[in-house]
């Protein structure tokens, strides 16, 4: 705590003044009377009274000294604090093409991408965090945020069918570099998800890396879906039912556009598989940055001023009552 104006605890050397009044005026009010020995009174028994006659003024000492602490207007801290802590710009592209609904991963792999991402997203409060979604074209889901709890609202909205079907993943790449490119971050992180191998868009995946590459992204890049076949939903006469299907990841290009990004290729066959990549990237990409936090000025004098106000009340009662003087 901190005063806005420190120049009113001044006034606390009146307080001087006021005692010295005080015991002046006490000794000259008292009556007296000539006794030839004080003896016989040493002995008398002392009322309660005789000990509190002087608590309304100090009572009253109290009260100016609040009244006076009001006036210095007292205030909780108000200033930047410099300290560091570990954040970096990330965009996660999500592929929502409709193989995305393969059953290889539980309950699907776009779900189960979803929840494993929700959960490097919590991990990860310092970050500026965005997502891109992609399938025959790309859009922005959400911008770099530090909004997490907007960012995984938009997540939850995500669903395979939003935008028409394939998979541009140079595009989706693209979109995503766009959006982190002008981010003065030390540390520029774009995380590329997909299940199948490039059959859409205007910009080939490799040429879209090493536009990354120029602004100084790193690209990570997860390939999912299981070994050969994959249980994938068909609508029939007798409503939805599961056929296997081939999985075809283009494996060498997402290895790739890793690798000239100075990122990392994975593979995910299965919901722990998928947890533990995210896992790896979330201690892979530690970098530790300055921040400046600002502590928000609020006025704490209410403590103070219902103080003041409850001694001053109690010194008026007991000053008429109790211990009421007669002149």
């Amino acid at each position: 705590m901190f005063f806005a104006n420190p120049k009113y605890l001044l006034l606390l050397l009146l307080l001087i003044p006021m005692v010295v009044w005080y015991v002046y005026k006490q000794r000259s009010k008292q009556a007296t009377i000539r006794m030839s020995s004080l003896e016989p009174f040493q002995r008398a028994p002392r009322s309660w009274k005789n000990y509190l006659r002087h608590l309304p003024f100090v009572l009253r000492l109290v009260v100016t000294t609040l009244l006076i602490i009001i006036l210095a207007r007292p205030q909780s801290t108000d200033n930047w604090e410099s300290s560091t802590t570990e954040g970096i710009d990330i965009v996660m592209a999500m592929d929502i093409s409709s193989s995305m609904l393969a059953a290889d991963l539980k309950p699907n792999r776009l779900e189960a991408a979803k929840d494993v991402a929700a959960e490097f997203i919590n991990g990860r409060p310092n970050d500026n965090i965005g997502l891109v979604s992609f399938a025959g074209e790309s859009f922005t889901q959400c911008p770099l945020t530090t909004d997490h709890a907007v960012l995984l609202n938009l997540f939850g909205k995500m669903e395979s069918g939003m935008i028409e079907d394939g998979t541009a993943i140079g595009v989706g790449i693209a979109n995503a570099v766009n959006r982190i490119k002008e981010s003065n971050a030390k540390s520029k992180v774009i995380i590329l998800l997909t299940d199948g191998s490039n059959n859409r868009g205007e910009i080939a995946p490799v040429t879209a890396a090493e536009i990354a590459k120029a602004f100084g992204i790193r690209i990570y890049t997860i390939g999912v879906g299981t070994q050969g076949t994959a249980p994938y939903p068909v609508q029939t006469a007798f409503g939805v039912q599961y056929q296997n299907v081939p999985v075809e990841i283009d494996e060498v290009t997402l290895k790739q556009i890793a690798s000239t990004t100075g990122g990392a290729y994975f593979r995910a066959t299965d919901n722990t598989k998928l947890k533990e990549i995210y896992e790896e990237i979330d201690q892979m990409e530690r970098t530790k940055i300055s921040v400046k936090e600002y502590s928000k000025k609020q006025e704490e004098y209410l403590p103070f001023a219902l103080l003041a106000m409850c001694l001053l009340l109690l010194e008026v009662v007991l000053r008429n009552s109790v211990l009421r003087t007669i002149p």
